[in-house]
């Protein structure tokens, strides 16, 4: 059994274990407007209060709408198990065997596929808080937004009592906050008649949305609305990300620092690129003659619009990481390219955490093992990645990621874990462009304007093939390791320094400083600077800049 299996089955167990618990104690209540929401006793110390609407749910005609207010509470509502996940894509793998087949199999399918339901309700979220908060607390609030390549992912994954345990340890209590957002064909329609209608990135609104709750009603469960932070892992950390470009840059009010696990503003073009998956739905479920395709497709009966979603190229498909469904510019949410967006200085000025797992394009590149050669890796890059630019360009820019396997993902491990001859090199390519290059662009572009530390996760280097994969960190968060307390420093202090962690220098361009978490016993943290693979990733920018996914 993996790391992450055994700590995901962990926290499953255990979330129950303690629901089960706290049935034996008296429940807590919290009343919102006039309704009276029941919870449960989820330790010792705290209190979860689960499945609480934060919208009107989004089937009927408000499928393929903005997300839109609940009517003020007027009933008693039990709060006591987490709402269904949005509508997941159906978990298509590639093929493998052995080891990696084992792995990718628990990571993709177990987690994602298996421990949580789905429903087209779904617009729920979770409040954890310490037994001893009241209405008069004012504690510091973490919102998590989960990860799943906007494709699948469920609040469900994620037990955020350790995190309110630790920060009542601490003398540092916060409220934790979770929520549900519309995912794939569901939640990121791409197309021209999405456009017109207003109705892009519906999964970024469903969050937004979940904000404006938490300004609402956080008081009532102990919570301080004007000291938020949201805070994600992989297409979650995007989103945070992307919600600092949202309004040309003005927070609402609505959160006051960024904490970002593996993702960072991505470099996507407009809603149109993503035309050919919106006709293909559109065909599919029998709307294409209509004369109005997003309206027929309201009227769709849900499983049938589920399976056309479900034909959809899925994360592990053969295009990896240039995804079907994922957020794009809309002239609503994004009114433009989001890198585009950091260089216009259309950010949200709040301190930000940010960082990413040393080997992220290692997972994703299991579903290419049929590229072996040097030409089949430059035409791959050249027909998925950017097939509008021209041969002299790619070649260029893959120059930089040599085929020498010693220098490729998982890095720093040698001739060792070459599943095929390209295989390294893909992974290092894919990591760079979607996680580390668009990271260093972000933190580099803001040098100065904000403050902001970056980190880099180096444990698990053993796992063969895989390394330090995607998603590797979370163990560090989610079971008590230093990014648990970085965080609760952060939401605290709008700082991660604090007298239970070593000291986390900031990171500018003349001093690009890094925590570095790695595998060593006696000194499990370094500072590292961030000048590794400068030309490669410069390159990679420039490239993506030009020709955004």
């Amino acid at each position: 059994m993996s790391l992450l299996n055994f700590g995901v089955l962990a926290a499953a167990v255990l979330f129950q274990a303690r629901a089960a618990a706290g049935a034996a104690l008296a429940a807590p209540t919290v009343t919102l407007d006039s309704g009276v929401f029941t919870g449960t006793v989820s330790s010792s110390t705290t209190q979860s209060f689960l499945g609480i609407p934060f919208a009107q749910p989004p089937v009927g005609d408000l499928r393929y709408r903005l997300p839109v207010a609940n009517s003020p509470y007027n009933t008693s509502f039990t709060a006591t198990a987490m709402g269904p996940g949005c509508p997941q894509q159906a978990v298509v793998l590639p093929i493998l065997t052995g080891f990696t087949e084992e792995v990718v199999d628990y990571v993709a399918n177990s987690i994602f596929g298996t421990v949580f339901p789905s429903d087209e309700d779904c617009l729920t979220l979770n409040v954890i808080k310490p037994s001893t908060a009241t209405a008069t607390s004012k504690l510091p609030v973490v919102v998590w937004i989960f990860g799943g390549g906007f494709e699948l992912g469920s609040p469900q994954m994620y037990d955020g009592t350790p995190i309110v345990q630790r920060s009542i340890a601490m003398g540092e209590p916060v409220i934790y906050v979770s929520m549900n957002y519309r995912v794939s064909a569901f939640g990121f329609l791409p197309g021209a008649e999405v456009r017109a209608a207003g109705v892009g990135n519906l999964g970024l609104q469903d969050q937004r949305q979940a904000f404006r709750w938490v300004q609402q009603y956080i008081t009532a469960f102990g919570g301080d609305p004007t000291k938020v932070t949201i805070w994600g892992e992989s297409a979650g950390a995007i989103s945070v990300s992307l919600h600092m470009l949202a309004n040309g840059g003005n927070t609402e009010g609505l959160f006051r620092g960024a904490f970002m696990e593996s993702g960072s503003p991505i470099p996507v073009g407009p809603i149109e690129n993503g035309q050919k998956y919106y006709d293909a739905i559109v065909d599919q479920v029998g709307c294409a003659s209509s004369s109005d395709t997003l309206e027929c497709l309201r009227t769709v009966p849900y499983a049938t619009l589920k399976a056309a979603q479900d034909a959809s190229p899925f994360i592990f498909a053969y295009q990896s990481l240039v995804l079907a469904w994922l957020p794009r510019e809309d002239g609503v949410f994004l009114t433009d390219n989001p890198q585009l967006l950091v260089q216009q200085g259309a950010v949200a000025n709040v301190p930000f955490v940010t960082g990413d797992c040393d080997d992220e394009g290692t997972l994703f590149s299991l579903s290419t093992t049929n590229i072996t050669t040097d030409a089949e890796f430059l035409q791959y890059i050249s027909s998925i990645w950017v097939p509008e630019a021209s041969t002299a360009q790619v070649s260029a820019m893959v120059a930089l990621y040599p085929d020498d396997i010693s220098d490729g993902s998982p890095f720093n491990t040698g001739i060792l874990d070459a599943l095929t001859p390209q295989f390294k090199r893909l992974a290092a390519f894919q990591g760079d462009a979607v996680f580390q290059a668009p990271r260093r662009f972000f933190q580099q572009s803001l040098s100065g304007k904000q403050n902001q530390w970056a980190f880099l996760s180096q444990r698990l280097k053993g796992v063969p093939f895989l390394g330090s994969f995607h998603t590797s960190d979370i163990l560090n968060i989610y079971f008590d390791g230093e990014l648990t307390d970085y965080l609760i420093n952060f939401a605290t202090n709008l700082n991660p320094n604090g007298k239970t962690v070593p000291s986390w220098p900031a990171y500018t361009t003349a001093t690009p400083n890094m925590m570095t978490f790695v595998d060593d016993i006696f000194f499990p943290t370094s500072i590292t600077q961030d000048t590794y693979r400068a030309a490669a990733m410069e390159a990679v920018t420039a490239m993506t800049l030009e020709f955004p996914i």
